[in-house]
């Protein structure tokens, strides 16, 4: 079953009883690139109330109200990504307090509502898995692995030369056991390594 996750970032304002909420979406890696995020927009946002989060990655998902009541926030803004079945995103609203208080539920329906918003103005794409590869191949099979590595549209990540040439690869993780058997093909004496 493929995953989704978003093309862009993106950014939308709603007034709900003079309190601004600032809803943002952000497609991240993983938790610790969510994480970087999140503090640039509090640090962009240093007069702000609340920065609430909602992380979907994986195994390393998560969320936080930052002071508003339990549940309120967070929470629902994490249904709203695992209703439109999306991973590798970051969720966060920026709270400026206006003076009316909301209530439970009020609260609820303006946390999800700004993420729900924000979430039109973006497209949802299918989450592609990569991998990267370390080659380690003689230099007469250097140019032959670069023109079969333009033809499979794997991007080449990096290049050394010493006494043999290595190449750093980037490909979907699906194609790993093909582009495995090809480059053996290729190059009969490649050292092939996983790079995390």
């Amino acid at each position: 079953m493929p995953t989704y996750t978003l093309a862009g970032a993106a950014e939308t304002e709603t007034e709900i009883r003079k309190s601004r909420f600032i809803g943002i979406v952000v497609p991240v890696d993983d938790r610790a690139a969510a994480m970087r995020e999140l503090e640039r927009v509090r640090e962009a946002h240093r007069g702000a109330t609340h920065v609430c989060w909602a992380l979907m990655a994986g195994g390393q998902s998560g969320m936080s109200d930052d002071g508003e009541p339990s549940g309120t926030a967070g929470r629902p803004m994490l249904e709203v990504l695992r209703h439109h079945e999306l991973d590798g995103v970051l969720a966060m609203v920026v709270r400026y307090y206006g003076g009316v208080k909301l209530g439970a539920g009020g609260l609820v329906r303006a946390y999800t509502d700004a993420i729900a918003s924000v979430l039109k103005l973006t497209d949802r794409i299918e989450r592609i898995a990569y991998a990267a590869l370390d080659v380690e191949i003689g230099y007469a099979e250097e140019s032959t692995l670069r023109r079969w590595l333009q033809q499979q549209n794997y991007t080449l990540l990096d290049s050394s030369h010493g006494a043999s040439v290595h190449l750093q690869i980037r490909l979907p993780a699906a194609d790993l056991a093909q582009a495995e058997e090809a480059i053996r093909r290729l190059a009969s004496y490649a050292s092939i390594k996983l790079i995390n």
